[in-house]
């Protein structure tokens, strides 16, 4: 029997299988379709082997990042939450997948990464914390970086001038998009009928975060709970599919490498030896970048003063893997 493939996908928080929307699309499908996937958690992107998230590994050693092209993969195997449409609910399914990536997506991009309060006090902060040092210290704006190009490339536009005006537009559109869906749901459980489609997964990865995280401006939120059907759709999915998520205890936990029920002190030599080669390698990466991008140089001196560094044997930085889907 073949190997599962191997989903790397961003931590949760907030009562949600994972802050990413990218990664809650791939995780909801999954569960939709009932595809075995081994998962692996984290919160930090260069442990995939993509280098970002959400990656799958497939059990041909192949590599997957895109939503869309890790569900394809799913249908190829068999794994297919759309078996029982037709052709037109495929068509409408399609076409409101486009809506969102049109008029929702930009707000949410504003929303979480570009608004002043929302990311500074709580999105840079969240991932600050949870990313291994040093990456904490550069990664959070990377990514934010990545999200203004996304947002410009969404807009059509060479330069993104943002304020008042733009944050009124982008409202504008996700909230019509935000009714569109309300009316297209109306009292059904799910989209088309009793059964969750990739179409429910989108909607779902976009709906969920505005209707979960705690944001220090969050108007989004405020109009997506007057929808009561939209909010109760994420509920529902939250309850049925990932429960471990909405549970009293929805803060992702501090993991260790030794098996639960040891006691606190099991193992502590060997964890704060592989914190410090973990601090390390980070720190042996983040000097090979400057110099490699110049933001650090080396000053040439006698060779006399120079000595021979020690051989270092390779250390292989070990992914956590959730045990619990």
């Amino acid at each position: 029997m073949a190997a599962p493939d191997e989903l790397f996908c961003w931590e949760g928080d907030w009562g949600l299988p994972s802050v990413n929307r990218d990664c809650l699309v791939v995780l909801a499908y999954a569960q939709f379709s009932g595809a075995p996937l081994k998962l692996r958690k984290t919160s930090n992107p260069w442990t995939s082997p993509s280098g970002s998230l959400p990656a799958l590994r497939t059990n041909q050693n192949s590599t997957l990042s895109r939503p869309s092209d890790i569900i394809i993969h799913l249908r190829k195997q068999k794994y297919n939450a759309d078996y029982d449409l037709s052709a037109k609910e495929g068509a409408d399914s399609l076409a409101f997948i486009s809506l969102m990536e049109e008029k929702l997506s930009p707000a949410l991009i504003y929303t979480f990464w570009i608004e002043p309060k929302n990311y500074v006090d709580v999105i840079r902060r969240w991932h600050a914390e949870h990313m291994p040092f040093p990456l904490n210290f550069f990664l959070p704006g990377r990514i934010q970086r990545q999200q203004l190009e996304k947002l410009r490339l969404l807009r059509g536009e060479d330069v993104l001038e943002a304020g008042e005006e733009l944050e009124k537009e982008l409202y504008a559109d996700a909230v019509e998009c935000m009714n569109l869906l309300s009316q297209r749901l109306g009292s059904n459980k799910f989209f088309f009928g009793d059964s969750p489609s990739s179409l429910d997964a989108y909607v779902f990865a976009h709906l969920a975060p505005i209707l979960k995280v705690q944001l220090s401006n969050n108007k989004l939120q405020q109009h997506l709970k007057t929808l009561s059907n939209l909010s109760n759709f994420c509920n529902n999915i939250l309850l049925l599919y990932f429960p471990r998520d909405t549970g009293p205890d929805t803060a992702p936990q501090k993991t260790s490498s030794h098996p639960e029920g040891g006691g606190d002190f099991d193992h502590v030599p060997n964890k704060r030896r592989k914190q410090l080669f973990s601090a390390l390698v980070a720190l042996g990466a983040m000097l090979g970048y400057a110099l490699l991008t110049g933001m650090v140089s080396i000053q040439h001196v006698q060779r006399e003063a120079l000595e021979e560094p020690p051989d270092m044997q390779p250390i292989r930085a070990h992914d956590h893997e959730d045990d619990g889907d």
